[in-house]
């Protein structure tokens, strides 16, 4: 497993060979995009089970539920690059930008070779000292190939935006708000549902329509979200695993492999050599 980090830019960039692991379900907040080298990955996302084979893209929005596992007994290699939203934008802030916001993209796995030469040569450039404007060539060529081939002309319409019931969208982003202020806390089912105003039952219903997660993986979301940022500031991780909700060191490993594919102690060595 390799993994890059750039210093000046909202980019990260892994390739890794995996044989047993699985990923626990997760997201992620940048757009990930993945290109499957060797063997086959199979992954839940939109409800569906979905196979990368060799060649094909992976596209995954910013807070997308999936997990990840191997489709073949010899394993997968594959490469995945992922950019913060705000660098897509930017990106696309000129006349090519799409009136209705940032593409998100209808299917999470795309087969097209033009595609996945663009992200090879995007990924090599991240992990090589191609040089920044050789990078940023590559950034925006390869986002210029994955908005042309793999959006949609206008955003997905959200999960909570389709659930039928009115009150249950709004109970969600209830508990939603409660988890993202108060991430830290050893937050109860009743506290969830007394700030959603329903029932418990009601509350995980909604809550896993809306959102993909379960609320307690939403809340170790958060967790390890503000124990990255903690670990790239410079934090040792004994104490990011304490700042961050974690019981321990061990206890932020086991989930932040799960979940990432590395270590914190693995992303710490790259978050403090950041090019």
């Amino acid at each position: 497993m390799r993994y890059r980090r750039l210093a000046d830019r909202p980019v990260e960039a892994m390739q890794a060979h995996f044989e047993r692991h699985v990923y626990h379900r997760h997201t992620h907040e940048t757009y990930s995009f993945g290109l499957t080298e060797f063997g086959a990955q199979s992954f839940d996302c939109r409800g569906e089970s979905r196979t990368s084979a060799a060649g094909m893209v992976m596209a995954f929005n910013p807070d997308e539920p999936h997990d990840g596992r191997s489709a073949a007994e010899q394993g997968f290699t594959y490469r995945i690059v992922h950019l913060g939203p705000e660098l897509i934008a930017d990106l696309l802030s000129d006349k090519t930008a799409r009136p209705t916001g940032l593409p998100l993209f209808a299917e999470p796995v795309l087969y097209d070779a033009e595609l996945a030469r663009a992200l090879g040569l995007l990924h090599t450039r991240i992990c090589t000292d191609a040089g920044t404007l050789a990078r940023d060539e590559a950034l925006a060529g390869t986002v210029a190939a994955l908005v042309r081939r793999g959006a949609r002309g206008a955003p997905l319409e959200s999960s909570a935006a389709q659930l039928t019931h009115r009150a249950e969208a709004t109970a969600a982003r209830r508990a939603r708000a409660l988890l993202d202020e108060l991430y830290l806390d050893d937050l109860t089912a009743q506290d969830l549902a007394a700030a959603a105003g329903c029932s418990r039952f009601a509350l995980f219903r909604a809550f896993k329509a809306a959102y993909g997660l379960a609320p307690s993986d939403y809340q170790r979301q958060l967790r390890l979200r503000a124990a990255r940022r903690l670990i790239a500031a410079g934090h040792s991780l004994a104490d990011a695993a304490a700042r961050s909700g974690f019981t321990d060191q061990a206890h932020l490993t086991r989930w932040f492999r799960r979940c990432y594919g590395i270590t914190p102690g693995t992303y710490r060595g790259v978050a403090g050599r950041a090019i």
